[in-house]
């Protein structure tokens, strides 16, 4: 039951069952808009699978909204863009294993520390090796018996 707190820049992050968020939030062009009193509970879910996800793994943001049984990738993906800066958001990534744009550095930095499998493509850029990589969301100390969310 941690506070979540956005990690990007001009992102507000919100508070866990129901307190209040931050009411407002700075946005690039220097606008001010109004942001929900609390967090949505679809963004409250897809963020209870990101700190599932144990060190060394990943889910693609399909997987997450399979996982959850509602949404799809890009509804997962915005979720994790406003709310994400306080679970391990390099753990969501995109299907063809490219570290988050943007944010590449940050996140090899993670990979390699939790030690998440990763290849060089022909280019010699990095990439998450998705077949070792890939979580499937089964608790993998007792044999997958876990239920879902």
């Amino acid at each position: 039951m941690v506070a979540r707190t956005g990690g990007r820049r001009g992102h507000q992050g919100a508070r866990r069952f129901g307190r209040k968020a931050s009411a407002e939030v700075s946005v690039p062009s220097g606008t001010m808009s109004r942001m929900s009193e609390e967090l949505p509970a679809y963004a409250e879910r897809v963020l209870e699978v990101a700190e599932r996800i144990p060190p060394g793994r990943v889910m693609t943001y399909g997987d997450v909204a399979e996982w959850l049984g509602e949404g799809g990738p890009r509804q997962v993906g915005r979720v994790m863009a406003m709310y994400g800066g306080a679970v391990p958001w390099w753990r969501v990534v995109r299907a063809d294993g490219v570290p988050l744009p943007g944010s590449e550095r940050r996140a090899l930095e993670h990979y390699r520390t939790e030690g998440t499998p990763l290849r060089e493509t022909p280019s010699g850029e990095p990439r998450i090796a998705m077949r070792r990589a890939r979580w499937d969301g089964r608790d993998e100390r007792d044999g997958g018996d876990e239920a879902h969310i």
